[in-house]
Formats: structure tokens, C-alpha cells, sequence
């Protein structure tokens, strides 16, 4: 009620500043970007709080009727003309140089802002404005690639959004089948890890007693959910997906459950991407469980490893001989997983090297390799354990050769894991995992003599 309130009163503020301003409604046909440009500059040089709300909607509207050029025009224009007050830094620089005190300093920092960063407020002023500036960035993301002079605009724009989609400003809330149907639809419509194939599907996710769904809100978008996790109670820490997600199974009673199991973490919004609610997600939905669910000790991800196969097949320093590389070309055929001496065969290469690809492996600039590793990792999970064909959908087959990996948090080794691999690179995992890799360099050396 209060943010609606709140909307409300924005939307009056904004309809009052076009009369004072003397516009109404902009033109939906093509918009020119220097035009805009103009907009932006008149909206910086200071008005009332009606006419500026007006102005900044006005903007933003405009802004929906620009074509791709117009955008990347546009976007170029903010980065080139809109960062610091030149004179006003030189001056503080000179200040600074000549008496450095704590005033100085400070009016270094502000005098080195970029205007744009203070455009970007203005603008998040509009009714609707939180959610158009993140709409807005995901077009700057897609137009950044060949053009790095966009780089500086999007570092503002992160600074700016991640300030104001700060852990504290967000809601948690529980998805179930009684949650309006608009958010369950956007449930289906952003999964990103297992597709959510029709409605009966979502409610055998987030219906039965042995499952769970949990979301991230903003006030500012207060029907968009911005990360959701899917959870499934179990009794034990599984090694595949398909049990998980079967039509025909039986809910694990609550009271026997142990194990809480983190099988999809979608982000749905691409203009967040880089802002993380990952880590908190997990760590404050562990402690609603452990509230409502005493008995639960293990906390555990089953999580696709996308970037494996691309590795295998493009990356040098790949541990493989010429007689493995020839058996990993079966891995092109859609039903090897069928055959099981084939299977008994790629086994004993691909475990070892997907033990290999996480503790080993790294890009040039010395990250793991993975993104999903990366994610869990730093946030302070445990590498437990590798699961042989733990994911047989098409996609998996082709990412990963179906191989999927669980993550343990343990909450008591979080913080110690995190600045292990913050500070070192390292990659706390099990000793089965360990054991892997030992087993991968004894069968290379072995190949070898023989």
C-alpha cells in the first residue's frame, strides 16, 4: 500500500511538472539522440521538484523510441560529455596540492564525480524510474561489446545500482502455489537452469512439503522478483536431477528430512548483472530452513558445470592423450549415455579431468574457469563431490557431458573457505574430489610407459 501511495504521489508530481513545463506526452515516433542529449543537459542544470520529476520521465520516455544507433548514440554521448566538471576538479586538485585536509579531500571527491552519475539520480526520480534504468542497462550491456569507450557510463551505473539494490533495501519472500500469479509466471518465464515446462511443472516445484522456492524483491520493483532459488528437501545429498524432478515421485515427509538441496539460482533481471544477491540469498534461506526445519543438517547445491566441454574441446593445456581425445568424440553421438560400455569407458577420462578442470585449470588471467564454480566457491562452499551423468537433458550432454557437482556450506567453514579462495585462488574440496586428480595424473603416467 505504501509503495503504491508512493507511486501514486510521483505520478501527480510528474503530470503537474508537464503543465508547468508546458509538454505534454512525447511523440511516439523516431526520436533523434541529440535531442535527448539536450533533455538530459536542461534536466542537470537545477529545477523544482515537479518540473525535474516531469523532466526525468520525460527522458525516459523519449528514450523508449530511439532505435539501436540512437541508443549507442546516446549512450556515447553520456560517456563523453557528461563526466566531471572540469573546471571544478581542477580547481580542487589545485586546493588539494596547496593545503591537503580532510575538506579538501573531500571536495576532490565530489568535484572528480561525473555529471552523469548525478543525471542517473535525476532520472531515478521518475515514476517507474528504479525499474527503467535497469531495463536501461541491459541495453548498455548488449551495445558495450566493440564498444569499450562504454565502459566508464557502466561503471556509474553499476556504482549507482548497486547502492540502491544493497542486501538492505531487499525483501526475501517465499514462492508458493498461493503467490499471486503474475510473480508465478515470471517463475516459469526466468528459470534458467531447468526449464519449467507448464504449470503443472512449476507446482510440483514449489507445492509439495519436501519443496521450496524463495525470491529476492526491491520495493522499487516490487512484482519483479530479481533472484530466486528452488529448493528440495531430501534425505540424502542426491546426484542427479532427474529423481528431483520426476513427475511420479514420493514427497519426502519433513520430519525426515535432512538435506536441503540448492538445485536452480536464476537471476531475472540482466541489467543487475555484475551486482550480487547470490551469497546472501543462499546464506539468509539457510536460516529460514534451519529455523522452520531443526532437523535439517546439510546444505548442499546440485549445480551444472557449463563450461566444461567448451574446455575439453578449446583449451591447451587440457590433460589428454591422443587415444583419449578419440574416445571423447563418442561424446558427439545423442544417445552415448545408453550404451554402457561406452560409458564404462568415458568414466574413467571425464571424472578425473572434471577434477582436473576445477582445482587445476584456469583462464589467463588466473579465475576459474566456471562461473558457477566462481559463484559458490566464493562464496564459501565446499567442492564435494562429482556426479557421473548426473544431468541427461541436451543441454547438459552438450555443456558438460552431463557431469553435474555438489557444493557444500557448511556454515561453520563459510568464512574460512570464502578467504581461502578470495585471498590464495584455492579451492576447498572434498578428499574424494582430491582423489580424482591424484587418480587422473597415476592413469596419464601409466598410458604413457605402457
Amino acid at each position: 500500500m505504501a509503495n503504491a501511495f508512493f507511486s501514486d504521489l510521483l505520478s501527480t508530481i510528474s503530470e503537474r511538472g508537464r503543465t508547468l513545463l508546458g509538454r505534454s506526452n512525447p511523440n511516439n515516433g523516431k526520436q533523434d539522440a541529440s535531442e535527448l542529449v539536450e533533455l538530459c543537459e536542461a534536466l542537470l542544470s537545477g529545477r523544482g521538484e515537479a518540473s525535474g520529476t516531469a523532466m526525468a520521465r520525460e527522458v525516459l520516455d523519449r528514450y523508449h523510441h530511439l532505435d539501436a544507433a540512437g541508443r549507442l548514440t546516446f549512450f556515447q554521448s553520456l560517456a563523453r560529455n557528461f563526466g566531471p566538471d572540469q573546471a571544478r576538479l581542477a580547481q580542487a586538485i589545485e586546493s588539494w596540492r596547496a593545503n591537503a585536509n580532510g575538506d579538501d579531500a573531500s571536495d576532490l571527491h565530489f568535484a572528480s564525480e561525473p555529471r552523469r552519475q548525478e543525471l542517473i539520480r535525476r532520472l531515478n526520480r521518475a515514476p517507474g524510474g528504479t525499474g527503467e534504468l535497469v531495463s536501461m542497462r541491459s541495453d548498455l550491456i548488449s551495445l558495450m561489446k566493440g564498444n569499450k569507450d562504454l565502459a566508464a557510463l557502466d561503471r556509474d551505473v553499476v556504482h549507482l545500482l548497486s547502492s540502491w539494490f544493497n542486501r538492505g533495501f531487499l525483501v526475501l519472500r517465499r514462492i508458493d502455489w498461493s503467490s499471486p500469479a503474475n510473480i508465478l509466471e515470471k517463475i516459469i518465464r526466468y528459470e534458467a537452469v531447468h526449464e519449467i515446462r507448464d504449470w503443472d511443472d512449476l507446482r510440483r516445484r514449489i507445492d509439495p512439503v519436501d519443496r521450496r522456492c524463495y525470491a529476492f524483491f526491491h520495493p522499487a520493483l516490487a512484482d519483479e522478483p530479481l533472484i530466486f532459488v528452488e529448493v528440495a528437501l531430501t534425505e540424502a545429498i542426491p546426484g542427479a536431477i532427474a529423481p528431483l524432478l520426476a513427475e511420479e515421485r514420493e514427497p519426502v515427509a519433513a520430519e525426515r528430512a535432512r538435506t536441503a538441496v540448492f538445485y536452480s539460482i536464476s537471476n531475472t533481471q540482466r541489467g543487475l548483472g555484475g551486482i550480487s544477491f547470490g551469497s546472501f540469498l543462499i546464506k539468509q534461506v539457510v536460516e529460514e530452513l534451519r529455523r522452520e526445519l531443526p532437523k535439517l543438517d546439510t546444505f548442499v547445491t546440485l549445480s551444472p558445470v557449463p563450461g566444461f566441454m567448451q574446455w575439453v574441446k578449446q583449451a591447451d593445456d587440457v590433460p589428454l592423450t591422443e587415444d583419449d581425445r578419440q574416445l571423447l568424440e563418442s561424446l558427439g553421438k545423442s544417445d552415448w549415455p545408453e550404451n554402457a560400455e561406452l560409458t564404462a569407458q568415458l568414466r574413467p577420462v571425464l571424472e578425473p579431468l572434471a577434477a582436473y578442470y576445477f582445482l587445476k585449470a584456469r583462464t589467463p588471467k588466473g579465475r576459474l574457469i566456471d562461473s558457477v564454480a566462481r559463484f559458490h566457491l566464493g562464496n564459501g562452499a565446499r567442492l564435494e563431490r562429482i556426479n557421473w551423468l548426473g544431468d541427461l537433458s541436451a543441454k547438459a550432454l552438450r555443456e558438460s557431458a552431463g557431469i553435474m557437482v555438489n557444493y557444500l556450506y557448511r556454515l561453520d567453514d563459510i568464512e574460512k573457505n570464502h578467504e581461502a579462495y578470495a585471498n590464495n585462488g584455492e579451492v576447498i574440496a572434498s578428499s574424494a574430489v582430491k582423489k580424482l586428480l591424484k587418480g587422473e595424473g597415476r592413469r596419464l603416467l601409466d598410458m604413457r610407459l605402457g
